[in-house]
């Protein structure tokens, strides 16, 4: 796949956050877990607990001079059926790590839409940002990555997942035919490996969600 490809096909994506968390993300920009962690000097049991472990809670980072941050809970990640889909000899402590040093983004507001939705989130208030995929491509091609699957959750038919789930965009497989084939297969999710620590001039809208309805906030 081709960065005009990519951005073609989307050319915005979409990150939930905590509601109330954009001020902080325009001071701090969209760590990845493991660099809220470095961020907030969480070290020893605690930060295994967080970065290499299920989370059944969202957790609240403290730290002096810094507005609370929230790491949202993993509890889509089943150990079970993850120990069965996991491949190349990867444990789920490796896979929790990989994913907690990731900043996670939606391609398809569809798919975010049915997230807001869903029973874990459709009761409390969310932000959400759209970005421009272009101007992210532009700041941080080298640490992006695309993934087919959502990485996240082994509810349901649980896929398989590994090494090779998240993939350079020049490796990305495209070609002729319908989108979701395996020779082009859909895209689910855009990845930053690390995060984004500046969002200025990326993000286009941020909205907050609660029961259903949605409301602009000033950039």
């Amino acid at each position: 796949m081709t960065e005009e490809e990519l951005i073609a096909r989307h050319p915005h994506v979409w990150h939930m956050a905590t509601d109330g968390s954009w001020p902080s993300i325009k001071k701090s920009g969209l760590l990845s877990v493991s660099r809220l962690l470095d961020l907030y000097g969480v070290k020893g049991e605690a930060r295994v607990a967080i970065e290499s472990a299920r989370r059944p809670q969202c957790v609240t980072l403290k730290a002096p001079s810094l507005p609370d941050a929230t790491v949202r809970d993993n509890k889509p990640m089943f150990e079970a059926s993850l120990l069965k889909c996991l491949q190349d000899g990867l444990t789920p402590r490796d896979w929790y790590e990989i994913l907690n040093r990731k900043t996670f983004f939606w391609v398809e507001r569809e798919r975010l839409e049915r997230l807001l939705g869903a029973k874990a989130y459709s009761k409390d208030p969310q932000t959400v940002l759209m970005i421009d995929t272009k101007a992210l491509l532009d700041r941080h091609r080298d640490e992006i990555l695309l993934s087919g699957i959502n990485s996240g959750q082994t509810l349901y038919v649980p896929q398989p997942r590994g090494k090779s789930t998240f993939q350079p965009i020049s490796a990305y497989p495209t070609d002729d035919g319908k989108i979701g084939t395996k020779t082009k297969p859909k895209i689910v999710e855009l990845v930053v490996e690390g995060g984004v620590p500046n969002v200025n001039g990326l993000v286009l809208q941020v909205e907050r969600i609660h029961n259903g309805k949605w409301e602009q906030y000033a950039l």
